[in-house]
C-alpha cells in the first residue's frame, strides 16, 4: 500500500511578516523597526548572556528537531520555512512536559520549543499549524521588539517623557499585555498561512481549550461560544471580561478562534493566497503613522460592531466618546513619530 502525497501549498515568495501581523502588532513593530541601531544593541547582549544561557539548558534537557530526531517535525518545519520564505531555520526542540505549550525564545538566533503534552494531543496538520504560528513569531521579531518595548518603557520613567508610577505604570504593562496578546493574533494568521487549511487552524483552538476529545466538540457550537461571550452579561460583566484578561499573555482559545474567522471571512486570508500582500522588500516604504491610524480603525470597528456590555453603554453615550476613539489613530501616529525623534536624538548625543 503506498501513502498518497502530500497536497500541494501556496508558496509566498518574499512575504513580508505585515501581511500576518495584526494592526496593533503591526503599528508598534514598524514604529520599533525605525530605532535602527537599538535593536542591533539589544540582539549582540541577548545573544552574548541571557539566550545563550537559554539555548545550553535546552540543549541539555529536551530533544533537537534533526532528519533523525522528530523527523516529522522536521519536515514541517522545512514546509513552513519554504512557505514563508525564511531566510534561516529556527532550531526547535521538544521539551518532555504535560503542560500543552509551544514557544519562541531569543533575539539574536531565535528557537521553537514545542512540548510533548502538546504533541500528544495535535495530529500531523494541526502541528504544523504550531509550527506556523512560532515561524511567525520568529519572523516578525516578536521576542526582540518586547524586549525594546520594555527598555523603552524604563527609559521614559527615568528621563520623564511620560509620568510613570501607580495607576500610570500599571497602564504601561496593561498595554504591554494588549500588544502580547495581539501578536498572539499574528501567530495564529502565520499559522494558517502554513497549513492552508481553517477548519485544521480552528481544530487546534477546540483541542487548547478541551482536549483531545474532538468528537464531543462541534466548532459552530465552539465559536457561537465567542458571540455569547460578548453579548451576554451586564455592565458587571464588561468590567469582569477586562479584568480577567488583563495580565494574560495569550488570548481565550475561543476569542482566538473567532479572530481567525474573522480574518478569513474579512477576505484578506483570500487576497494573500491570491498573492496580494506587502513584500518584504518594500518593508522599509512601511510609515509609522499609516499603520498606527490602520490599528485604530481596527480598534474602532471592534468598538461599533462589539455587543459587549460595557461598550455597548459607553457607545450609547454620544458620538463624543466614537469621536475620541476616531482620534486616537491621528494622534498615536504624531506620538509615535515624536517617539522615535527623541530616540534619534538620544542616539547621536
Amino acid at each position: 500500500m503506498t501513502t498518497a502525497p502530500d497536497r500541494t501549498r501556496i508558496e509566498f515568495p518574499d512575504i513580508s511578516s505585515r501581511t500576518w501581523e495584526h494592526p496593533s502588532d503591526r503599528a508598534a513593530l514598524v514604529t520599533l523597526r525605525t530605532l535602527k541601531g537599538f535593536d542591533t544593541v539589544l540582539r549582540t547582549l541577548s545573544g552574548l548572556l541571557q539566550e545563550r544561557q537559554h539555548r545550553l539548558m535546552y540543549l541539555a534537557t529536551s530533544v533537537r528537531v534533526d532528519s533523525r530526531q522528530f523527523k516529522d517535525l522536521d519536515d514541517l518545519r522545512a514546509d513552513c520555512v519554504q512557505i514563508l520564505g525564511a531566510d534561516e531555520t529556527p532550531e526547535m526542540f521538544v521539551l518532555q512536559s504535560p503542560m500543552v505549550n509551544a514557544f519562541t525564545i531569543g533575539m539574536d538566533r531565535p528557537f521553537i520549543v514545542v512540548t510533548t503534552g502538546l504533541l500528544d494531543i495535535l495530529t500531523y496538520e494541526e502541528q504544523r499549524f504550531v509550527v506556523g504560528h512560532e515561524l511567525g513569531h520568529a519572523l516578525s521579531g516578536h521576542a526582540v521588539y518586547r524586549t525594546i518595548l520594555m527598555h523603552l518603557m524604563r527609559l521614559a520613567g527615568t528621563i520623564g517623557w511620560i509620568p510613570v508610577g501607580g495607576w500610570a505604570l500599571r497602564a504601561i504593562i496593561a498595554g504591554l499585555m494588549e500588544w502580547q496578546r495581539k501578536s498572539e493574533l499574528s501567530g495564529d494568521r502565520a499559522g494558517l498561512l502554513c497549513g492552508q487549511d481553517v477548519h485544521t487552524a480552528l481544530r487546534v483552538q477546540l483541542k487548547l481549550a478541551g482536549g483531545e476529545r474532538i468528537s464531543e466538540i462541534d466548532v459552530d457550537a465552539f465559536l457561537a461560544q465567542a458571540a455569547e461571550y460578548e453579548a451576554s452579561g451586564d455592565l458587571r460583566d464588561g468590567v469582569l471580561k477586562l479584568l480577567n484578561i488583563e495580565l494574560l499573555s495569550h488570548p481565550f482559545s475561543v476569542l482566538r478562534a473567532a479572530e481567525l474567522k474573522k480574518w478569513v471571512d474579512s477576505g484578506e486570508y483570500a487576497a494573500v493566497l491570491r498573492g496580494e500582500y506587502p513584500r518584504k522588500s518594500q518593508d522599509h516604504e512601511a510609515k509609522v503613522g499609516d499603520e498606527f491610524r490602520n490599528a485604530a480603525k481596527s480598534y474602532k470597528q471592534s468598538f461599533d460592531t462589539s455587543e459587549d456590555p460595557l461598550i455597548r453603554t459607553l457607545r450609547d453615550l454620544g458620538s463624543g466618546f466614537t469621536g475620541a476613539v476616531d482620534a486616537v489613530g491621528n494622534g498615536i501616529g504624531d506620538v509615535a513619530s515624536d517617539i522615535k525623534g527623541r530616540f534619534d536624538h538620544w542616539r547621536k548625543s
